[in-house]
């Protein structure tokens, strides 16, 4: 199809000014908010935060299914969501280990302390006692095992410990026969933990709270008694558990949200990152990519002219685009995820190169300049289209891999390029030829010193094709 290429110009001025409206800071030019949700997402290694490596410790003689993995991460993802952390990362590695990331995280030791916990919650009938907050007891529905009651001492050495002889408390329901947890404030304007029970258990729990008036009633969770209360009336669906400090309620919710992990997990390696040094790397990647871009402009200029400076004009549009599409996909950016913007900027400069000197081999060949434009673009269209297609799909390759293997520095990298070549493309082939096309039908433009080398003369039909253009 033939058109004016003032039409195609037209395209870019709007794509132009629609990626330089999305990289305006918030609130920039936006009345209606559209932009509300519109930023760079960055990465642990950016901002600071904490990376936590656990592996899974199943039961003994018991293995663990790839079902299993996938189902404990879920709750792990479900517990995160409940911190509040932003674009948090979790994923699996291998055959029983799970990532998580948490950028900008502010109390590392409490979030590993949430992600980690199995959150056993029960009720039980402490038979008529009034078990002492912090007291570890055997119920029914689980013995204190030594490494619950190990923890347990390390987080509070004045924890009452149960002996052998002591009773195994009925266990009425647990954390599974709830159906909603949420944080609320009781009669008195303290902040508790309300829960709702699916019906089976609200059975169950009315029953036993109808038979048990005026007797205590103890939760317990990971075998420690949190709250020891009276039952003043027959509770039915829904209830409350008091005795959680105020900030540990959030916490507690968010692990009777996302329910037991299939799994127990074990930490085995913690990670946490300053935001110094997180600041110190974006500072050090913008002015690596400065002095390189500055080096890039100035060889652009120097050595083709005219062209040059389109190609450089090109590379701002480029620019604009792809951090216009970081911001609304959105894209983690990562210290890698930088370095694969850096390399596809490079790869885009390239393309303009291979362009210009097949122009410049049209020109020297006798043709005229609007021949050569147009020959020029395409003879060089084959190799880049294959060159970065190759390059596309090894990025697939290493982010499948990055995924696979639990390195998201991988699939940062991988995910930077592969956007980065592909808006490459767009720029190269359609940007620059477009602004090529636009400054040549100018007879002032069309001359040895702007192109560097002679140019031909053009026939009255070569001048018309110029003026119209094809696309």
């Amino acid at each position: 199809m033939r058109n004016r290429p003032g039409i195609t110009l037209s395209i870019i001025i709007v794509i132009t000014l629609i990626a330089g409206w999305l990289n305006l800071p918030s609130g920039v030019a936006d009345p209606f908010g559209l932009k509300e949700n519109v930023y760079f997402h960055q990465g642990l290694d950016l901002q600071g935060g904490l990376q936590v490596v656990m592996e899974a410790r199943p039961p003994e003689g018991q293995d663990v299914t790839d079902e299993m993995l996938s189902g404990t991460r879920d709750t792990v993802e479900r517990r995160v969501s409940g911190l509040g952390v932003s674009e948090p990362l979790i994923q699996t590695r291998g055959d029983d280990q799970i990532i998580v990331e948490l950028p900008g995280v502010g109390d590392p030791e409490a979030a590993v302390q949430v992600i980690a916990q199995t959150a056993l919650l029960e009720i039980i009938d402490p038979q008529g006692e009034y078990l002492p907050e912090g007291s570890i007891v055997n119920t029914t529905a689980g013995m204190a095992e030594d490494h619950i009651i190990e923890a347990e001492l390390d987080e509070d050495p004045s924890a009452t410990l149960p002996e052998s002889e002591e009773p195994v408390y009925e266990t009425i329901i647990t954390g599974a026969d709830l159906t909603d947890a949420y944080p609320q404030q009781d009669d008195i304007g303290r902040l508790v933990v309300g829960f709702e029970l699916d019906s089976d258990a609200a059975q169950t729990f009315h029953a036993f709270t109808s038979a048990n008036l005026q007797q205590p009633m103890s939760v317990v969770l990971d075998k420690r008694v949190i709250s020891t209360a009276t039952i003043q009336g027959a509770i039915s669906n829904r209830g409350q558990i008091s005795g959680p400090a105020r900030d540990e309620v959030h916490n507690l919710v968010a692990q009777l949200q996302a329910g037991s992990l299939a799994v127990p997990l074990e930490v085995v390696q913690s990670r946490t990152v300053g935001p110094t040094l997180g600041q110190e790397s974006i500072d050090a990647s913008l002015q690596a990519g400065a002095v390189g871009l500055a080096l890039v402009v100035l060889f652009m200029i120097l050595y083709y002219r005219l062209p040059g400076v389109l190609s450089v004009l090109a590379l701002a549009v480029y620019g604009l685009i792809i951090l216009a599409m970081f911001r609304t996909i959105p894209v983690v950016l990562t210290l890698a995820g930088l370095a694969g913007v850096i390399l596809s900027i490079g790869m885009a400069v390239d393309a303009n190169i291979l362009i210009f000197s097949r122009l410049r081999e049209e020109l020297r060949l006798g043709n005229s300049l609007t021949k050569s434009i147009e020959e020029g673009f395409n003879r060089a269209w084959p190799s880049i289209r294959d060159s970065n297609i190759a390059t596309m799909i090894t990025c697939i390759i290493l982010y499948w891999f990055g995924e696979y293997v639990g390195a998201s520095i991988i699939q940062g990298f991988a995910l930077t390029l592969f956007i980065g070549v592909a808006v490459s493309m767009f720029s190269a082939i359609t940007v620059t030829r477009s602004f090529l096309r636009m400054a040549l039908t100018s007879p002032k433009l069309r001359t040895e010193w702007w192109l560097g080398m002679e140019v031909p003369p053009e026939t009255n039909d070569q001048q018309r094709q110029a003026a119209a253009g094809d696309d």
